[in-house]
Formats: structure tokens, C-alpha cells, sequence
């Protein structure tokens, strides 16, 4: 399966979330339109990911917020987002998600194992 680069895709780009964010404020994010644009892809990154693991994989895996990355993605890729909406979905996602998501794929990584393998 694919599941292993899928995974590897994803813990990429939250790690990159996570460090784009380290020091920031929710109003420093907001108000830096270069970082919030590169916080923005790599969530979205995460969420289109998210959206192509197999429902066999997920069901595996029921820690995983797939709801919430769904949530997020739509928030994100409204084409006018209310501004409080938006601020709340992306801070929620950059202190909440990608920091869980990062864990449990840890955690998945040493108790499945095979779901992390880099088979066609």
C-alpha cells in the first residue's frame, strides 16, 4: 500500500506547521501574511492527505481527528472566510491538530507498523 508515503507526507508537513509556529502568537500568525501563507498550504498538505487514506486504513486508526482535518480544509479553502472563523480554524489547527496528528502517527508507527510500509 501507499499508506506509508501518505503518512510520510503528512508528519512532514505538520512538523513544518509545528516549527513555522514555535514562538507565534494567534494575532503575530494572523498579522504575518508569509507565514500564514505557508501555514495555510502545509495544513491544507496535511487535509488533502488525510482525504486519500483508504477508510480501511482510517478505521485502523480512530485517534486521527479525520473529522476535524475535514473541517479545517473547508474553513481554509473558503473563498471568504469570516476573519474570526478563519483565525480560530487555523490557530485551532496549528496548536491542536498537527500536534496530535504528529503523536498519534508516532504512537500508530510502533503499534502498526505495517500500515507504515512503502508497498505498491
Amino acid at each position: 500500500m501507499l499508506n506509508g508515503a501518505l503518512f510520510a507526507i503528512i508528519e512532514e508537513a505538520a512538523t513544518a506547521v509545528m516549527i513555522l509556529t514555535e514562538e507565534v502568537t494567534q494575532d503575530e500568525l494572523l498579522a504575518s501574511r508569509l507565514t500564514r501563507g505557508e501555514v495555510v498550504r502545509q495544513l491544507l498538505t496535511i487535509a488533502d492527505t488525510l482525504a486519500m487514506v483508504p477508510a480501511e486504513t482510517r478505521s485502523q486508526m480512530p485517534e486521527l481527528a479525520w473529522d476535524g482535518w475535514n473541517a479545517t480544509a473547508h474553513v481554509l479553502n473558503a473563498t471568504n472566510p469570516k476573519t474570526d472563523e478563519l483565525g480560530d480554524a487555523l490557530w485551532f489547527a496549528v496548536r491542536s491538530l498537527a500536534p496530535a496528528t504528529v503523536m498519534w502517527l508516532r504512537v500508530y508507527r510502533q503499534s502498526q507498523p505495517e500500515l507504515f510500509t512503502f508497498q505498491a
